[in-house]
């Protein structure tokens, strides 16, 4: 056969050979993706989950402190727990676009370098404004951060997005927990200053900058030039016209979420989840503390809350995508929540290790929001569109929880009437996510 001979008499040479093995393509084609690059955005997304919550879980064990050093009451002290919500909300929505022009690498390691500065800075800014704009800035960076991992996820390891976002998932809870378990051990042994103890979880964000950085700049090269060992072509009448609407960017697929039933029960889920998360995340040592336990037992409780989603978060994102609906794991993990705000209600010391495990359990709901929205949609541009959506719309709706919390407390002077909002809130979470998790795209929901 003339192919069989043309290989016989004119073998394909070994440096070739191996290019052509290390290059992996990409979803448009270009075979710009070698083993060290996909090596190395495997610890890019490592290292940017591991900064995309201590600058808020490092903040619960030592908020007394901050409130005392700052002056704050409850209402701004839960102001400052809802910040994260209203910057995941009114920046996530700008992920897409701004991926669209500079390419979602770039914007990750600017993301990288917002959390770094940010958490450097807020310390030292000076009053609750300062602390405030600072603690933003830094939320800014988790923010597009957060809409983009997914989407890299897909474009980058389409067939492996449920064992990938299980390891980014599970490198989140790692970075949740570890915050909350050393901060106040580490403040104790760098001199006792809150703003010494915040400030350190600046350099984790500089570690993953020094990764984000050069994924960044092969990004820029590869939207700049062609592909390495490619050779000029003979020009053709129309080519250069071919080549531009080639090397045009890929317009995003017209896709209005609002018109998706999926795409807002996804929101309202992610939403619910996040609120819960936020609450736990702000509140949930202050509750202890208020119970007899002391500050370092408190950071230590809310390590195990985040630590279930080290194991979780890897297993559930694969048991999922194997399930035809998802309903049935969301209301696992929500009965598991109402357990936890049951027992914290009637015995928040006696109980307290099995309160934080069971409320960590439920908090394992974000790995399965983000798989779910891996699974909604059909190609990474609809990933990235619900991506956006559910995020943006979601952290909009948790925005109040944290908030409203603090406002309770102040005016009742204890805990019940908060816990019993955080149970209560936790029913219609339960019903969005059996919504979400229904079998189904947006891209064929939106087509019928």
């Amino acid at each position: 056969m003339p192919v069989d001979e043309t290989r016989t008499l004119s073998p394909e040479p070994r440096a070739a050979r191996e290019h052509r093995t290390a290059a992996v393509r990409s979803p448009d084609g270009k075979p710009h993706r070698s083993v060290w690059l996909l090596r190395l955005m495997v610890v890019g997304l490592v290292l940017a989950a591991l900064n995309l919550r201590p600058a808020i879980t490092s903040l619960g064990p030592l908020l007394e402190e901050v409130r005392k050093g700052l002056g704050m009451s409850g209402a701004v002290a839960g102001l400052v727990t809802s910040v994260p919500s209203l910057c995941f909300a009114v920046f996530g929505i700008m992920a897409p676009r701004l991926a669209r022009r500079f390419g979602p690498a770039t914007i990750v390691c600017a993301g990288m370098t917002a959390i770094a500065i940010g958490l450097f800075l807020r310390p030292y800014a000076g009053g609750t404004a300062g602390f405030l704009a600072a603690s933003a800035l830094a939320l800014v960076g988790i923010a597009v951060s957060n809409i983009l991992l997914p989407a890299i996820v897909k474009q980058w390891f389409p067939d492996r997005v449920s064992t990938m976002t299980g390891l980014y998932s599970m490198a989140l809870a790692i970075g949740t927990s570890l915050a909350a378990l050393s901060t106040v051990p580490m403040t104790k042994a760098l001199g006792g200053s809150w703003q010494t103890g915040l400030a350190v979880w600046g350099i984790l964000a500089a570690l993953a900058l020094c990764v984000w950085l050069p994924l960044a700049v092969r990004h820029g090269r590869d939207r700049t030039r062609p592909a390495a060992g490619t050779k000029p072509q003979p020009r053709t009448p129309g080519a250069e016209a071919v080549e531009s609407a080639a090397e045009a960017p890929v317009p995003a697929p017209a896709l209005p979420m609002v018109r998706s039933r999926t795409a807002w029960a996804l929101a309202c889920f992610f939403g619910l989840q996040a609120t819960a998360a936020y609450i736990t995340m702000g509140w949930m040592p202050q509750i202890f503390r208020d119970a007899g336990l002391s500050a370092g037992t408190s950071g230590m409780l809310l390590a195990l809350t985040m630590a279930m989603g080290i194991p979780l978060a890897f297993v559930i994102p694969r048991v999922a995508t194997r399930l035809p609906s998802q309903g049935p794991v969301v209301l696992v993990l929500g009965l598991c929540g109402l357990s936890g705000y049951a027992g914290l209600y009637l015995a928040p010391a006696s109980g307290a290790w099995a309160w934080a495990l069971l409320l960590g359990v439920s908090n394992c709901a974000f790995p399965l929001a983000l798989t779910m929205i891996g699974l909604r949609a059909k190609s990474h541009q609809g990933v990235v569109k619900l991506s956006a959506f559910a995020q943006s719309v979601g952290y909009l709706i948790s925005i109040p929880g944290p908030l409203l919390i603090g406002v309770l407390h102040d005016a009742t002077g204890g805990w019940g009437l908060p816990i019993a909002l955080m149970a209560g809130l936790m029913l219609p979470q339960m019903a969005a996510g059996v919504l979400a998790g229904r079998n189904r795209t947006i891209e064929i929901e939106l087509a019928t």
